[in-house]
């Protein structure tokens, strides 16, 4: 037979095609176990909705702490289960004293007294009313990682950095409605006051108040939800997480912190003579690999993108560099733009797993030159006594099967 005669073989975009209209006329015929209105070709699918709801197929959840008093407990976010940058509200971790108060914001005040030159009681209509920002920036409890001071490390990311979320805030900023009002200058502090039946407070140095801090209503493009401190709280920008004070309904301007129990008798950090740091604020540079980590099992040897977080309450995040061997070496790698100051930044790279033992590490520096220290580092400086500030670096031990565990 002549050549010109012989059939041609398909290409290979001729073949891709042909395998795609199989399997839409596979997916369009009757299976063996399906109901009759799901055997319709052309069924409706679910009408509109008032409020849109994540797909049943999607599990990523929050875990609880337990506690033999729930209202004083917390939750975790999944960071690993999360993409990019962004915190959906209803995964935003939780850490509550004394519950979750319902609160009418047709009801909610804000009073604002002390040494100011006119002292104001602020509807929540006042407050929209006003020029508003949107910032984002991460929240991080200071008791986040604590688990992983002594020998019994976090086995997974929710559990070892899962107190701390990242969102979109949208409010009014303290230093405009104290400059309305007048400071006097005496005033050196303002204690914030929630409106939870424990009346959670904390004293906020007058430079951090009129700076960059937040009288937030919205998280993420809607009215804060309760459980984030509906409808008035603080966002304090790279502090730690108790003094982003929910619930908000009063503020004092004072001469002196009033050294309240959650900044005596807790958070405080306990060092090896015994002696105690007072007011540390800023939550050091810090970073996790959510991909590969704890509890997950890689598919085989060959390419693997490992990525994670990193964020700084100092600014906003340099470098991110990655260890694949322990931390005998460390490579960059990228970063995710926007970067935001004071917010999660997502880092990213490239690794070619040959099926061996590995341990993954990560750490990233900030604008200001800090850098996350090895845990044996952070003890040479703060002993073991503490409960708070773990920014350590977190190692992740691949096994010979794909199987991640805490190394």
């Amino acid at each position: 037979m002549p050549e010109r005669d012989l059939p041609r073989r398909p290409g290979r975009r001729v073949f891709l095609q042909t395998a795609a209209l199989g399997g839409t006329l596979a997916a369009c015929a009757k299976q063996d176990g399906d109901s009759a209105a799901d055997q319709e070709p052309n069924r409706l699918g679910k009408p509109v909705s008032d409020y849109g709801r994540r797909s049943p197929f999607e599990k990523a959840a929050r875990k609880f702490r337990e506690s033999k008093t729930p209202e004083a407990s917390a939750s975790f976010t999944p960071l690993q289960d999360c993409h990019g940058i962004l915190t959906p509200a209803s995964l935003h971790f939780e850490r509550h004293h004394s519950g979750v108060p319902a609160i009418d914001p047709k009801q909610h005040r804000l009073l604002v007294h002390g040494l100011v030159e006119r002292p104001t009681v602020f509807t929540m209509e006042d407050l929209r009313r006003m020029p508003s920002v949107s910032r984002v920036h991460f929240l991080e409890c200071s008791g986040n990682s604590s688990g992983d001071w002594g020998p019994q490390r976090a086995p997974d990311v929710q559990r070892g950095h899962g107190l701390a979320s990242c969102s979109e805030w949208t409010g009014v900023l303290l230093s405009l409605v104290l400059g309305e009002l007048g400071v006097q200058r005496e005033a050196q502090w303002v204690i914030a006051e929630g409106a939870d039946p424990c009346k959670m407070a904390r004293s906020l140095p007058r430079k951090k108040a009129l700076d960059d801090v937040l009288l937030a209503y919205a998280q993420n493009g809607e009215a804060i939800r309760p459980e984030q401190g509906y409808p008035l709280r603080l966002v304090v920008p790279g502090w730690e997480g108790n003094l982003n004070v929910k619930w908000l309904h009063r503020l004092k301007l004072t001469p002196e912190p009033y050294m309240t129990k959650d900044e005596t008798s807790k958070y405080t950090d306990l060092l090896p003579d015994g002696k105690a740091r007072l007011f540390t604020f800023e939550m050091d540079a810090k970073s996790v690999i959510t991909y590969p980590s704890g509890g997950q099992k890689l598919s085989g040897p060959g390419f693997h993108e490992i990525t994670g977080l990193a964020w700084s309450g100092r600014g906003r995040i340099e470098k991110v560099e990655v260890s694949v061997d322990g931390g005998q070496t460390w490579r960059p790698a990228a970063l995710q733009e926007p970067r935001h100051r004071m917010a999660f930044t997502r880092f990213r790279y490239p690794w070619q797993w040959e099926g061996g033992e590995a341990v993954l590490q990560s750490r990233c520096t900030d604008e200001t030159g800090y850098t996350q220290p090895a845990l044996e580092e952070l003890i040479a400086v703060r002993g073991m006594n503490s409960n708070y500030h773990n920014n350590s670096i977190k190692p992740w031990k691949v096994a010979a099967d794909g199987s991640v565990e805490a190394a």
